[in-house]
């Protein structure tokens, strides 16, 4: 796990919001495995940090299903499951394209400009031949891109649950990934769903968007064990 040192001046919680994206960061990139024990003691001299933040960032996981909390037994990273995975799948097309339509409706020229400029950074990494060092951030701008789309959508719950649906089937997408080479136009999808956006088209985009999402999550399930 990647080390690192709270300064002890902040608060609890922001040391706990620290803590929290420090793990959920190696549970996304595969650092810490479905099942891996989090022994407390460990990450507590890890982090320099008291027992209450410790706690406090593993339970805010535990509520975004990335953690599970066994009791008097501790924590550990949550395991894979096609059954999870299908309800991912079923509440993303259900989420995502209701709040994409939202923020066609109302996002204004900051929107735009902001959706095209993400886009624009995606697609320079996405029209390369990639090297393994540059996964990290084709990552980072991928997941912004998700978000510069439906950002305007006025609504931070409905934000709230796409982004967090979001993390669980990226941490299976990257798990999928290590294993198999990326084989679709993901540049192409991307460049469709932005064209329909910026024109105003949110019948068009929102099929895009779900056929984007479809593809990739129906693709690792077909390669889960049954």
């Amino acid at each position: 796990m990647t080390a690192n040192t709270t300064p002890k001046g902040r608060g609890t919680a922001t040391r706990a919001t620290v803590i929290g994206n420090r793990i959920k960061a190696d549970i996304l990139q595969g650092t810490l495995r479905p099942g891996t024990w989090l022994r407390l003691e460990d990450l507590r001299t890890e982090f320099d940090v008291s027992w209450s933040p410790l706690r406090e960032s593993l339970s805010a996981l535990v509520a975004e299903g990335l953690v599970v909390s066994d009791g008097s037994r501790g924590y550990h990273v949550a395991p894979i499951s096609r059954h999870e995975l299908s309800d991912v799948l079923d509440m993303r097309l259900l989420l995502e394209p209701k709040a994409l339509r939202r923020a066609i409706e109302l996002g204004d020229d900051v929107w735009e400009r902001e959706l095209v400029a993400t886009h624009h950074q995606l697609r320079k990494l996405e029209s390369q031949r990639w090297l393994p060092d540059q996964l990290g951030d084709w990552e980072h701008w991928h997941r912004q891109f998700h978000t510069a789309l439906i950002q305007a959508c006025a609504s931070p719950l409905l934000m709230q649950y796409c982004l967090n649906l979001y993390d669980i089937s990226d941490r299976y997408r990257r798990l999928f990934l290590s294993l198999h080479p990326r084989d679709r136009d993901i540049n192409g999808e991307h460049q469709a769903i932005v064209t329909a956006a910026l024109n105003r088209n949110a019948d068009e985009a929102s099929q895009l968007m779900q056929t984007h999402v479809r593809r990739t999550l129906e693709t690792i399930l077909a390669a889960m064990p049954a």
